[in-house]
């Protein structure tokens, strides 16, 4: 089993997500924290392998937790749940190794993916050798197993593609008050312009974004994308 921390300052919220948790078979709800220093102190008494973590807390914020824990030598691998859809606080959850992040509100079967595909990543590192030294096809392997499938969340994304690389344009273009380039997605985000029009092209057939074309005096017609809210 998984042992899982659920962190929500909202009594009434952290009691619905440990519910999620417990539909999802392999995982379990180890303990629930209120607070960054109730989570910590779970985190220190140890068997916690995964925390489910909102950022807004009364005594700090999720990703300043999430570096207390990194200080202190503690890997506990990290989802993110929170309502926080600023592109800065995505990028310092990637940077902090959050391996993925769900912005409220969300599905059972949003949540319910990611838990997927994080026990298929534990299973994949058991499968390639723990600690032992990974080629490049074993690495891609590893990589691979975070790729959540399709659903009503998830665009499924093919191969090369990255979920939090993904979540990063959705959270740009959520928090967006007009559709938005493909140029202006790349300065938001900090991606080349090549790579923000692969992922809005696929983002656009999975069916998350609305693609409307915008015409000038000359040349081609620029394509802009909106959110569509699930």
């Amino acid at each position: 089993m998984i042992n899982v921390l659920v962190v929500d300052d909202d009594f009434r919220v952290a009691e619905i997500n440990a519910k999620y948790v417990g539909k999802v078979p392999g995982f379990r709800v180890a303990a629930r924290a209120h607070s960054a220093a109730q989570a910590l102190a779970c985190v220190q008494r140890g068997n916690i392998d995964l925390v489910l973590l909102d950022h807004y807390l009364p005594d700090g914020t999720g990703l300043d937790l999430v570096h207390r824990m990194r200080e202190q030598g503690h890997g506990t691998d990290v989802i993110m749940i929170t309502a926080a859809g600023d592109v800065a606080t995505v990028q310092t959850a990637m940077r902090l190794g959050a391996l993925h992040y769900l912005v409220k509100p969300f599905t059972f079967a949003a949540l319910r993916a990611r838990l997927d595909s994080y026990a298929a990543l534990r299973r994949t590192v058991d499968r390639v050798g723990g600690h032992g030294v990974a080629g490049q096809e074993q690495v891609d392997r590893i990589f691979g197993a975070l790729r959540t499938g399709p659903g009503p969340s998830s665009p499924g994304l093919p191969s090369g593609h990255s979920e939090p690389t993904a979540d990063l344009i959705c959270a740009v273009l959520h928090r967006a008050s007009q559709p938005l380039s493909a140029h202006e997605v790349a300065s938001e985000t900090g991606l080349s312009r090549s790579t923000a029009q692969r992922y809005l092209r696929q983002l656009e057939q999975a069916g998350r974004l609305h693609l409307s074309l915008k015409y000038g005096d000359t040349g081609r017609p620029e394509h802009r994308y909106a959110w569509v809210a699930p």
